[in-house]
């Protein structure tokens, strides 16, 4: 492919142009009701009555209330979200989906308090959620016999949340969208001589002003031989002419999260590194090409593992080929080598990002979002990947 006179000037799409317009927010009704019905069924399949919903994240999820500091009470009849005077407004707009109790001391003696009121004798925990500590608190709280009343579980609300439906990919779209057009706003305005926490306040700025709340997470931006470092951290390096800069960066629309990464070298690429770029961005699209339902996460991560190992590079491929997005950066399911295998399922979100490290060299990672349809997937980015366009 020819390279254009000025790549920075291009306005095409998934050109380079400080001006990209933002598609209007997607209009949405997330199914409340319907998850907390489905909630139900699963706490009593599990043998309790009630279930203690302690991650806020989950709290969210179920209800659209994103304060935080508050636990959600799940039983057979309206949900009951305890929290304090901080919130007491920000909840009137669930009072239609759930009942709320504001607590006036320790949350240990309200949720206790709650449970004697409604008599219930056995109540499912968020093992994953909850430190030890808080459920010795709480036990002690119930009184005689109250850690018998509280019973362990594991992902209960995880497990739903890992399937997304048609309203959360919209939104995760619209993430897509928000940290795209930052991306594209800031490459145009990238020179050697600035350095990396530059870019990545910037970038940050630019993400927040398009209506991401903060950053899906701590910005990477890695110049030169610091892209060898797969989660670095910017610091005051700054960039350099004929050198290498990977961007990780993502962006938060209401909750749902969005995750790149792209690679680039300002100016001309040495040998190497267009070598291993080239391998990665092979990789990359023969494990997205690969992703479908029934298809094992292992299996997707052999592809691009297995891509790289043949062409000389597998000790500097050592983590997980991608994760599932959604409130988390990071959830279910993984395509890993390292965690336990599991089947893809359509309404799964997933990063796919194989990436080759050399140390004293730089680091080349290619990240796009994926959800799996029933036919395969649909990649949710829209951003070029190829060798002209990643040089600046």
């Amino acid at each position: 492919m020819p390279k254009a006179a000025n790549p920075r000037a291009r306005t095409k799409p998934g050109g380079r142009s400080a001006s990209v317009r933002l598609a209007a927010p997607p209009k949405v009704d997330p199914p409340f009701r319907a998850r907390l019905s489905r909630l139900r069924k699963l706490v009593r399949k599990g043998g309790a009555s009630h279930l203690l919903v302690t991650n806020p994240l989950d709290v969210a999820y179920l209800t659209g209330f994103h304060g935080g500091d508050s636990y959600l009470l799940v039983g057979e009849n309206r949900p009951i979200i305890i929290s304090d005077f901080r919130y007491e407004e920000e909840l009137d707009v669930v009072k239609g989906l759930a009942n709320v109790r504001i607590r006036r001391g320790a949350m240990s003696a309200a949720v206790a308090g709650l449970m004697g009121e409604l008599r219930v004798k056995s109540c499912a925990i968020q093992a994953e959620a909850m430190t030890l500590a808080e459920r010795d608190v709480l036990a002690k709280s119930l009184g005689r016999g109250g850690a018998k009343r509280l019973l362990p579980t594991i992902g209960l609300v995880a497990s739903m949340r890992a399937i997304k439906d048609e309203t959360e990919i919209a939104l995760i779209k619209h993430a897509v969208r928000i940290q795209e057009a930052a991306l594209l706003a800031v490459l145009p305005t990238i020179r050697a001589g600035q350095s990396e926490l530059e870019v990545a306040a910037r970038l940050e700025a630019e993400m927040k002003s398009r209506g991401s709340s903060q950053p899906g997470f701590p910005t990477i931006v890695a110049a030169r031989t610091n892209g060898s470092l797969p989660h670095y951290r910017p610091h005051g390096v700054t960039l350099a002419k004929g050198q290498p800069l990977l961007i990780d960066w993502g962006a938060i629309y209401q909750g749902y999260h969005s995750d790149m990464t792209r690679t680039f070298s300002l100016g001309r690429w040495s040998p190497q590194m267009r070598e291993i770029y080239l391998i990665v961005l092979e990789a990359q699209e023969m494990a997205a090409a690969a992703l479908g339902p029934g298809k094992s996460t292992r299996e997707i991560d052999a592809i691009a593992r297995g891509h790289i190992a043949k062409a000389g590079y597998a000790d500097r491929f050592g983590h997980g080929l991608g994760h599932g997005i959604g409130f988390n950066g990071h959830e279910d399911p993984r395509l890993s080598h390292m965690t336990g295998e599991a089947t893809l399922e359509v309404g799964h979100v997933v990063t796919v990002e194989p990436g080759i490290y050399l140390p004293g060299i730089g680091g080349v990672r290619i990240e796009d979002d994926y959800v799996v349809t029933e036919t395969g997937a649909t990649r949710l980015c829209t951003l070029p990947k190829d060798l002209d366009w990643a040089t600046l």
